[in-house]
């Protein structure tokens, strides 16, 4: 869930549950979420535990695609049964490249999102494994990878 407006095609429901701040705060007080953050200055995101359930109840398994914070805090909830991947652009100077190249940042927004993953790197010892984004296929299937080996063993073997 975001209380962020939908940006170009997404869709309610299907890309994010777009909620007014209101009733995302609503929604807090309620315990409806698993992990949320405030990641920007009044731009809330969560992960609904409705959805999870809704997910589990259809034998799939739920991937998460949350701030560092939230990947913190689901692999604590969560533990030794998630996977935990912090998933990187090879420089910030390509990261301000790919956002500039959406048209969808404000020169002010760009500059946040800019701080916040330079911020972010910090905690990457904190996950399980790091992808660098690089190749988006090659990245795919990096991470399919390495799904399929935890999925199936139950753990994963890294060498570092």
């Amino acid at each position: 869930a975001a209380t962020r407006k939908k940006r170009g095609e997404e869709i309610n429901g299907k890309d994010y549950y777009f909620l007014s701040v209101e009733e995302f705060k609503n929604g807090k007080k309620e315990e409806k979420f698993i992990e949320w953050e405030e990641v920007y200055e009044g731009k809330y995101y969560g992960t609904l535990k409705s959805e999870i359930e809704r997910i589990w109840q259809q034998g799939k398994h739920v991937i998460f695609d949350v701030d560092v914070q939230g990947g913190i805090n689901l692999k604590e909830y969560f533990g030794d049964t998630a996977l935990a991947i912090f998933v990187k652009v090879p420089s910030l100077e390509l990261l301000k490249e790919r956002l500039c190249g959406r048209n969808t940042e404000s020169s002010e927004s760009l500059q946040q999102r800019i701080a916040k993953a330079e911020a972010e790197l910090q905690y990457e010892s904190s996950f399980d494994i790091t992808l660098v984004n690089d190749d988006l296929q090659y990245t795919l299937k990096q991470a399919q990878n390495f799904y399929e080996q935890f999925a199936s063993r139950g753990k994963l073997k890294i060498s570092r």
